[in-house]
């Protein structure tokens, strides 16, 4: 039985200690965790390009916030939406003529939607069709509420309820922005990931669109792993306004970029190898958490290191995906299948396991890829390979785990060598 009570999480190694020990420890024998207990050793992804963005200068119009750290990570993308546009300029001044953002404050549904339609569409006009029960009107929140929902960046529930006082989550946002932006074909293809014999797999809502969202950069990947966030943790308006602000600072070339998520075909499967692509798509979306490799905050009396939050990095994703209970570490449930045998727990240890598959061209999904992001021989990076060019992938590039293009690029180029693990234990 997993325990339930958290533990605090032990200090982050730096990348210089998870490289020495993974050069000291090698392959551990059978049954036993090549990392000691309760040591969050993990891997930190070097070399692989990052999406953030040298920020511009930022005219403030003469706003002066009065709770916004200048130094902060979010203080441009404040400045960007809530000064040089008044996107999320939602309070008053004070007497001294400062504005308070609140930048911890929850963000509600109904602030949020008025942000986004000032944002991506200010001349839209709400239809008078759309009514909302908990939210009357025509004007205010209202209006800006129904124009949102008319063009199908936000959902009400059941009953057509709004719930403007309920926060926003990652899942919802990613939803919104993506759409605002233009990119549901690359959204709508995600979605409907397939075999080439027209299988498919159990989607997430609004798969798509979170998927995407992490592509073009809206989550922001925090030093401090516990400020990290889940696809549906509850939003604070720092978090919404470095979403906007990525948003509509999105490079031309991105979408482009991103063309190949409108047509994702994988390769004819078997089940065994079906039920690792359907678990790795249902933790798409999760952040990039050093050490990580637990899909929420860590149970007491947890064999291998603790951690504040769900998450993973790129071992740690490989270990949730493939690897079978042993050495203390076990993740069924939530996972239904048995896994197979995969003891090392960073990338430069996982690189010695199995059978090596020498060639990009050789490889088959459900085989492990390797990088060395620096070029300097040591293997800093691993993903699982799904096929045609596809890796299920966490990297604190992109703030967490995605559906990765890795046929071509940066991914192709540092890639070193495969290893199989898939069939030394049952399935």
């Amino acid at each position: 039985m997993r325990p339930s009570r958290p533990l605090r999480r032990l200090v982050a190694l730096s990348s210089a200690l998870a490289c020495l020990l993974a050069l000291q420890t090698g392959t551990a024998g059978a049954g036993a965790p090549s990392r000691p207990p309760g040591l969050a050793a993990g891997d930190r992804d070097a070399g692989i390009p990052s999406l953030a963005r040298a920020p511009a200068p930022v005219p403030t119009n003469g706003i002066v916030w009065s709770d916004v750290d200048r130094k902060s990570w979010v203080a441009t993308a404040i400045d960007y939406v809530g000064a040089a546009n008044p996107w999320m300029l939602d309070y008053r001044p004070a007497e001294d003529g400062t504005y308070p953002f609140r930048p911890d404050r929850p963000e509600r549904r109904s602030l949020f939607a008025r942000s986004l339609v000032r944002a991506f569409a200010p001349g839209e006009m709400p239809d008078p069709a759309i009514v909302f029960p908990d939210l009357p009107g025509a004007t205010g929140f209202a209006r800006f509420a129904n124009v949102a929902v008319k063009l199908g960046w936000m959902q009400v529930d059941a009953d057509g309820n709004f719930l403007p006082s309920e926060p926003v989550t990652p899942r919802m946002v990613h939803r919104a922005v993506v759409l605002a932006l233009g990119l549901g074909d690359l959204a709508a293809g995600a979605d409907q990931i397939h075999l080439v014999n027209g299988t498919t797999f159990q989607m997430p809502a609004d798969f798509g669109t979170l998927l995407v969202g992490m592509r073009i950069g809206l989550r922001y990947n925090h030093g401090d792993e516990a400020l990290d966030v889940g696809p549906d943790t509850p939003l604070s308006r720092a978090e919404v306004a470095w979403s906007l602000y990525r948003a509509a600072t999105m490079p031309s070339w991105m979408p482009s970029s991103l063309a190949g998520y409108s047509t994702i075909t994988l390769p004819n499967l078997g089940p065994a190898k079906q039920r690792i692509v359907q678990f790795a798509i249902d933790y798409v979306g999760y952040p990039y958490v050093y050490g990580g490799d637990w899909y929420e905050a860590s149970p007491s009396e947890y064999c291998c290191g603790t951690q504040p939050t769900g998450g993973f990095d790129c071992s740690g994703l490989a270990w949730w995906v493939i690897k079978a209970a042993e050495g203390g570490w076990s993740n069924q449930p939530p996972r239904e299948y048995l896994g197979w045998s995969l003891l090392q727990r960073t990338s430069a240890q996982m690189a010695s396991t199995g059978t090596k598959i020498p060639t990009y061209r050789e490889l088959r999904s459900g085989d492990l890829m390797f990088y060395d992001g620096n070029d300097d021989g040591i293997v800093d990076h691993v993903d699982v390979y799904v096929g045609r060019g596809w890796a299920v992938d966490s990297s604190s590039s992109v703030g967490g785990v995605t559906i990765m293009w890795v046929g071509s690029g940066w991914y192709r180029d540092h890639f070193v060598w495969g290893r199989r693990v898939l069939g030394t234990t049952p399935a």
